[in-house]
C-alpha cells in the first residue's frame, strides 16, 4: 500500500529503507498487540495458536523492533513524521497494557475504529508523502488518496468490530459499533464506501485508467461481501480475505505493471 502511494503520487524517497522500516515496524506492532490480547469468548484457531506460542510472539516483537531501529538509522532525518506513526501505533495497543496508566484509555476510546483506520492510512499514505517532502502543488491528489484509503479501511474495520462487538462490550471498549443500532451501522458502512469510491473517481484526471480500476475494485468487493462476512466469521474470511481487501488495489496495480500493461 505504501508502494502504491509512491507510484500514484510519484514520490521520490528512499523506498528500500522506508519499506524495510514499515515491514519490521509492522511485525513489531502486530506481535506486541496480539501478545497483549486475551482470547475472546469465541476463540478462533488463530488466536489459540498465538496463545500457545507466546514466546514466539515476543521473539517477533523483538525482531521487528531491532529491524525497525536499524532502518530508522537510515531515515532518522525524518524523525518527526516517523515519530508520529510510532506514537499513533502504540496508542492503539496501549489500552491493552496491564497498567492503570494505560487501561483508562479503553474507557474513552469511543473512536477506536476511526483511530485504527487513520493509523493505517497515515502509515501507507501520508507518511511516505511527508518523507518525500511533497510539494504544495501535489496536495490535492494526496488528500484524495488519503480520504479514499481511510474510508475503504474504515468500512472493512466496521466488519471486524461488528464481529467482536459483544467481546468489546464485555471488556468496556467503547466504539460506534458497540452502541449504534444495526440499520445505522449499515448506513455508516455504505456511506464510507461511497466516499471511498467518490474520492477514487476524483483522482481519475491524475491517474491512468488501470489505476482507477485498481482503486475501485476493492470498494466494489467490500460492498458485496458485508452479508457474507457477518454470517461467516472464520479466520480465513477475516484475516485473509477481508485483510487482503486492504491491499487488493496495490496488488492489481503491481500486477498490471509487472505484466507490462498488457
Amino acid at each position: 500500500m505504501a508502494w502504491q502511494s509512491e507510484e500514484i503520487l510519484q514520490l521520490k524517497l528512499d523506498g528500500f529503507n522506508f519499506g524495510g522500516f514499515v515491514f519490521f515496524s509492522t511485525i513489531c506492532s502486530y506481535n506486541f498487540h496480539w501478545y497483549l490480547t486475551p482470547g475472546s469468548i469465541r476463540n478462533s484457531e488463530r488466536i489459540l495458536w498465538g496463545q500457545r506460542r507466546r514466546s514466539l510472539q515476543l521473539l517477533g516483537c523483538a525482531t521487528g523492533l531491532l529491524g525497525s531501529l536499524w532502518f530508522f538509522t537510515k531515515l532518522y532525518h525524518h524523525w518527526l513524521p516517523i515519530g508520529g506513526a510510532v506514537v499513533l501505533t502504540f496508542l492503539y495497543s496501549a489500552p491493552k497494557v496491564p497498567h492503570p496508566a494505560f487501561r483508562w484509555l479503553a474507557k474513552i476510546a469511543i473512536g477506536k475504529t476511526i483511530f485504527l483506520a487513520f493509523v493505517w492510512m497515515y502509515v501507507t499514505t501520508l507518511l511516505p508523502a511527508f518523507m518525500a517532502d511533497i510539494m504544495l502543488a501535489d496536495v490535492r491528489d494526496l488528500v484524495l488518496l488519503a480520504v479514499y484509503r481511510f474510508f475503504l479501511i474504515y468500512a472493512i474495520c466496521i466488519l471486524f468490530d461488528y464481529r467482536d462487538r459483544e467481546e468489546d462490550r464485555q471488556q468496556g471498549i467503547r466504539s460506534l459499533i458497540t452502541f449504534l443500532p444495526e440499520h445505522q451501522l449499515d448506513r455508516l458502512y455504505y456511506i464510507s464506501l461511497l466516499l471511498a469510491a467518490g474520492t477514487a473517481i476524483a483522482l481519475a484526471p491524475a491517474v491512468p485508467l488501470y489505476v482507477l480500476f485498481s482503486l475501485l475494485a476493492p470498494v466494489a468487493v467490500t460492498a458485496l461481501v458485508k452479508g457474507y462476512a457477518q454470517k461467516h466469521t472464520s479466520d480465513y474470511v477475516y484475516y485473509f480475505f477481508l485483510d487482503g481487501l486492504m491491499m487488493l488495489s496495490a496488488l492489481i496495480h503491481f500486477a498490471w505493471m509487472a505484466l507490462g500493461g498488457i
